[in-house]
């Protein structure tokens, strides 16, 4: 149910701005087709909705945001400094690494994460183990590390550790 309600209001939105239009009969017509849309397509969109853990797993999500803006912040600045080196001690290594992260959600976010970094890359991940290119080996170590894995898992479960 809450899915097909998120997904009335979020076809009704997108009905009105490719219309625009104000007229009475239009806006009943737009959410008439809205509603007929979310009845048919509820579930593709955006699937079965849980209603306590994802409250708490988007306020750790947007907390999560701003790390992760400082971490691509930190990274750049580490990618700079090897290729403006005189000496350019860039080390390409690929880097597998076992997860125990159980769903798409955590799965995606980590891989994603790890690709905006830069000097990092998301090779392939799968539901057991990530590979992926890192231009350096201290950037390789920083992965690693285990931190940004770390904070994944607790978007995942939805509580703090």
């Amino acid at each position: 149910m809450l899915s097909f309600l998120v997904t009335s209001i979020l076809m009704f939105i997108f009905w009105f701005s490719l219309s625009g239009q104000t007229a009475p009969i239009f806006l009943i017509l737009g959410v008439v087709s809205s509603l007929l849309v979310a009845y048919w397509s509820h579930d593709l969109l955006i699937g079965k909705m849980e209603k306590g853990p994802g409250l708490r797993r988007i306020i750790l999500l947007i907390k999560y945001f701003p790390w992760l803006a400082w971490e691509i912040v930190l990274a750049n600045l580490n990618l700079v400094y090897l290729v403006l080196h005189p000496k350019m001690p860039i080390e390409p290594t690929i880097v597998r690494f076992k997860h125990d992260l159980k769903t798409d959600l955590g799965i995606t976010l980590l891989a994603n994460s790890i690709t905006l970094t830069p000097g990092t890359i998301t090779i392939d991940a799968d539901r057991h183990e990530y590979i992926v290119h890192a231009v350096s080996r201290k950037t390789a170590q920083d992965l690693l590390s285990g931190t940004m894995l770390a904070k994944v898992k607790q978007i995942e479960v939805g509580t703090r550790r």
